[in-house]
């Protein structure tokens, strides 16, 4: 699933370290997520959400099936 991580990460100047702490998760799953290789679980989007202080639906892209 295509996402902003990156993008959003870099608006708010965090590091993919920083933001794997905030999140409790490792750096490989912030680079996966930014690769597109791995889709979050529903409470790691809602996480997401609250640390870019916006809607899921801002974050990632739904390209349908």
């Amino acid at each position: 699933m295509k996402n902003n991580i990156k993008h959003l990460r870099s608006k708010y100047s965090l590091t993919q370290d920083e933001l794997a702490e905030k999140l409790n998760v490792s750096r490989q799953t912030i680079i996966s997520l930014e690769k597109g290789r791995y889709n979050p679980s529903i409470t790691l989007a809602f996480k997401l959400s609250h640390v870019f202080n916006c809607q899921i639906e801002d974050i990632f892209i739904y390209e349908g099936e």
